[in-house]
């Protein structure tokens, strides 16, 4: 058990699956978005018919679901709040008395004076991109 457990809380797991649940809950909301908003504009392109419920218009016989996408958006914002509260802090408190950091602000950068990337480590002493040497304090 304690090796399944040793296992369920690599850090690299946690944040994996932290990144799977937020893209499909945002897939929903893109799936709203099409379903409610954007098919029915295509659709009265064409000149299709549909019917009148709900928070929404119709412009050439098509309906569109305003109400439908926003109610999809207030989810999205609730399962992400959810996910944040149950998985996101707790885990972090974890790791945090483990003495190790993560969900937390990136790294530190430096910028090469050469071909000015900014994405260089504060401790790198040559560029990899340009391969020109940089200080260690700029």
């Amino acid at each position: 058990m304690k090796g399944f457990r040793n296992f369920l809380m690599q850090g690299e797991l946690i944040v994996i699956a932290v990144g799977l649940v937020v893209a499909l809950a945002f897939s929903t909301l893109i799936k709203s978005f099409t379903d409610s908003i954007i098919t029915p504009l295509v659709n009265a392109a064409q000149g299709g018919g549909a019917g009148s419920q709900g928070l929404g218009w119709a412009i050439n016989g098509q309906r569109i679901e305003l109400g439908s996408f926003i109610s999809a958006i207030v989810y999205f914002a609730i399962f992400m709040a959810v996910i944040y509260f149950v998985l996101v802090v707790p885990y972090r408190a974890y790791m945090k008395k483990r003495g190790n950091t993560v969900f937390g602000p990136p790294a530190e950068t430096k910028t090469c004076p050469q071909c000015l990337s900014d994405d260089l480590p504060l401790a790198a002493l040559k560029c990899s991109h340009c391969a020109s040497a940089v200080s260690t304090t700029s």
